[in-house]
């Protein structure tokens, strides 16, 4: 007896062939981007080690030392914010990766993922702005009343 398969199991990618090409080009686009991205957090990791370690080492390395700052602090903000731009380079990497997968095989599932990838990627760049906007707002209003006093 032959097994029969749903609607479903047998449905391939049924796009018209200029939106394949857009997604295409886009995943072409979010690798570059995203690789860009991968580099520009490594970087901010060596400038973190290179403000903790190295100038705080050298003999007048810190110019803000009369204001009880140590340079370890400009370091360790250049790490939180390489931890934080990690997670939606990661999500556009996944992205690009998925939909070329998705593309090449057909595969729905691919599909499925690389736009959950997107939409995490974005959701998370969302949330981050609101959070830096609140942020604005809060230290504005601070220095509203501090001004005030």
């Amino acid at each position: 007896m032959m097994e029969e398969k749903s609607a479903f199991d047998t449905f391939e990618l049924n796009l018209p062939p200029a939106i394949l090409g857009f997604l295409k080009e886009t995943s072409t686009w979010t690798y570059f981007l995203s690789i860009l991205g991968f580099i520009g957090i490594g970087l901010m990791f060596l400038f973190g080690i290179f403000f903790s370690v190295v100038m705080g080492m050298m003999p007048g390395g810190n110019p803000y030392e009369d204001l009880g700052m140590d340079m370890s602090y400009f370091g360790i903000v250049y790490v939180v914010f390489g931890l934080v731009y990690f997670f939606p380079v990661l999500y556009l990497f996944n992205f690009s990766r998925k939909m070329k997968g998705a593309l090449n095989s057909n595969n729905n599932d691919e599909l499925t993922a690389a736009f959950s990838n997107l939409k995490s990627h974005y959701k998370f760049l969302g949330i981050f702005t609101m959070a830096i906007i609140s942020l604005y707002v809060l230290i504005f209003v601070f220095a509203i009343i501090a001004g005030m006093m």
